[in-house]
């Protein structure tokens, strides 16, 4: 999966100098803050990322992201940032449901595997992986 970029809204918080509540628009709910601006970006990347993993594995469809220009922050001291969110590593990282599959191959394919150590679970993951992959990108172009 490629970097998903989601627009955020920063707004200065009023009772903590420096700190900033952020709001993902496209991601309902999606609501975070950080004492810093810098942590504040990481803190709503995070959150977005757990966000959009739970929709992926609830089986879910993944919100489109706005366009940028689009987005308007509700107040005047705020602003709009994108968020790059890595979701292959996040959800390496993070991702903890886990579904067993049972799977039927010819013996001659089981006799191949067998002989040389290949994991049965990662070709699978792998290769839907990438087929989720080549769905996505042919929907986004």
């Amino acid at each position: 999966m490629d970097t998903l970029l989601y627009p955020a809204c920063f707004y200065p918080c009023k009772d903590k100098q420096d700190a900033y509540t952020v709001v993902v628009p496209d991601l309902p709910g999606c609501v975070t803050e950080g004492d810093s601006l810098a942590n504040a970006m990481a803190m709503a990347t995070e959150a977005a990322s757990g966000w959009i993993l739970d929709e992926m594995e609830d089986g879910r469809a993944i919100p489109k992201a706005s366009n940028m220009l689009s987005i308007k922050p509700e107040s005047p001291d705020g602003f709009v940032s994108l968020l790059a969110l890595d979701m292959d590593s996040y959800a390496d990282k993070y991702g903890s449901k886990a579904v067993r599959k049972n799977l039927t191959i010819p013996a001659w394919l089981h006799t191949f595997a067998e002989a040389n150590h290949i994991n049965y679970s990662k070709v699978l993951k792998d290769s839907l992986a990438s087929m989720y992959q080549k769905k996505q990108n042919a929907k986004q172009g």
